[in-house]
């Protein structure tokens, strides 16, 4: 109770010295016509942050829209910190490749996410990120990778997740696809990446804590004033606390499966990490313990490219064509020209890579799925000299410039008036065949030098898991699915990845088509 009561002192103390400090600054930037709605003197967006913290992505999208280019000046409470948004693709393309080297990731980013993500690729600039980069492009780009990536998700499929499907449906059992999927994409990324069967080393509560370290470490950069939770930490109490406690476990996990791997040789692997293991060989570490955590980084940036990205992508996927039943049959049409009927009723039918290219409906739906939900729903970089974007925005030194891709699927004026329509014909030619859009309009995988080196690797795991269960299930979310409503007020929770509020349950109905091949068979 003392400790608690100190804490409310000091936190009240702080805020009392900071409003004089910020009543008495003067501003040293030049005037900016760039607009910030719903934003006052001192208190900044404060009131309109607390308001509007449920809905987060769906607020800065609605003041974006409102802006005459998309972007908008972020003045925060106290005005501690200065904050351009945009969903701009002219501005997306300047911030991340036209003037790449002044807008880096910065101390924000490490200091925020250090305890998480350490050093690894998400988290650093310069050297450290050159690097991870090399390496991994490299790696990435291997045709070994390909297939074993393939031949992995393959295996994993018919091993283990649809006939768990089989069972739940039969059961008539309510099942969280979200969970689902999060605990088929973390097993995919344990043994693509890491070489490991995470069922062999201590994973049991590794995928809560790393939840929980991504949730807290997210909501430092929600924190209006971040002295309070940086006071937190010292005293070890509260969110901090517990992140202490999460990033522990995720500790154990990594240095588990680093151990794993130096016991076996890991040239004759073919996983990522082993293969970062011998080309890490060549670089030089103060000591074992720097090249350990160095290691212990490069697994935890896979966990989090891997494991909640795709899962997270795929849930909103599932959700969405529930609620657009003719997309549904668009996809399962396209995908049954392609499946002869599956020879038992317990074993699914399990697509090659070569079937998988050809799915162009499937492709563009889980495009358009990703456009109105990116996995990475908002990124941000911290701005190295004064700069002016096309748009006119002033951008002082020291700024944060945040880019959203949430917001960008959602603007009338880069994908029309049914922007916020889930419509997956939009990405289809005339022949049905699959275009892309410009990587400005869609930076759902980022652009420029960060572009996501998985983009490729996740689209196969995509369409590997979506065509094996909606060749052989309807999915019927107990919500009904996207209807027109909850569209308008979409339940997300507020982390580093846009996952579904409370999971995704859902129950499981057999294809007729694959029902009735039973009955002929009995």
């Amino acid at each position: 109770m003392m400790l608690e009561l100190c804490f409310l002192i000091l936190s009240l103390t702080s805020i009392s010295v900071l409003i004089l400090i910020c009543f008495f600054r003067s501003t040293s930037h030049p005037p900016t016509k760039t607009p910030c709605p719903e934003s006052y003197p001192i208190i900044g967006i404060l009131p309109s942050l607390l308001r509007n913290r449920h809905r987060f992505h769906d607020w800065i999208a609605d003041m974006l829209s409102k802006t005459p280019s998309s972007t908008l000046q972020v003045n925060n409470f106290l005005n501690l910190s200065h904050i351009i948004c945009t969903a701009n693709p002219v501005n997306i393309e300047h911030l991340l490749v036209t003037n790449f080297s002044n807008y880096i990731k910065g101390s924000r980013y490490l200091d925020f996410l250090q305890e998480l993500l350490g050093h690894g690729i998400f988290n650093v600039d310069g050297h450290l990120w050159t690097v991870q980069r090399k390496i991994a492009s490299h790696e990435f780009n291997t045709k070994s990778l390909k297939h074993f990536v393939s031949d992995v998700v393959k295996s994993e499929l018919s091993k283990s997740l649809m006939p768990n499907l089989f069972k739940a449906c039969d059961h008539g059992l309510i099942i969280d696809m979200q969970e689902v999927l999060q605990d088929f994409t973390f097993t995919n990324i344990c043994k693509v990446a890491f070489g490991v069967d995470p069922g062999s080393v201590s994973s049991l509560n590794f995928s809560k804590a790393f939840d929980d370290a991504a949730e807290i470490g997210f909501s430092r950069f929600m924190a209006p004033l971040p002295a309070l939770w940086k006071l937190q930490r010292s005293l070890n109490i509260g969110s901090e606390k517990r992140l202490k406690e999460a990033v522990k476990v995720i500790n154990e996990f990594a240095l588990e499966v680093i151990k794993s791997r130096q016991e076996q040789d890991g040239g004759k692997n073919q996983d990522l990490l082993s293969r970062f293991m011998v080309l890490s060989s060549c670089m030089e570490f103060q000591d074992q313990e720097h090249k350990r955590m160095f290691l212990r980084d490069i697994i935890i940036s896979f966990v989090l490219a891997g494991k909640d990205s795709t899962s997270t992508a795929l849930t909103w996927f599932f959700w969405l064509i529930a609620g657009n039943p003719h997309c549904g049959s668009s996809i399962y049409s396209e995908i049954s020209s392609a499946a002869p009927p599956p020879a038992t009723a317990s074993k699914a039918r399990i697509f090659s890579y070569e079937e998988l290219k050809n799915f162009h409906y499937l492709h563009a739906a889980l495009s358009e799925s990703m456009r109105l939900f990116p996995p990475v729903p908002i990124n941000s970089r911290t701005t190295v000299e004064d700069d002016i974007l096309p748009d006119g925005t002033y951008v002082k030194k020291g700024w944060f410039a945040d880019y959203s891709a949430y917001a960008m699927g959602r603007m009338e004026k880069v994908w029309g008036q049914d922007c916020r329509e889930f419509k997956p014909e939009r990405w289809l030619d005339r022949d049905g065949v699959y275009q892309p859009f410009d990587q400005f309009r869609y930076p759902v995988f980022h652009c420029g030098p960060r572009m996501c080196l998985g983009k490729q690797m996740a689209y196969i795991q995509m369409k590997a898991i979506a065509a094996a269960v909606m060749h052989e299930f309807e999915i019927l979310p107990v919500d009904g699915g996207a209807t027109a409503r909850k569209m308008a007020s979409p339940p997300y929770r507020l982390s580093m990845v846009l996952k579904m509020r409370g999971g995704l349950p859902v129950r499981l109905k057999r294809r007729v088509t694959a029902q009735q091949e039973v009955n002929k068979r009995d």
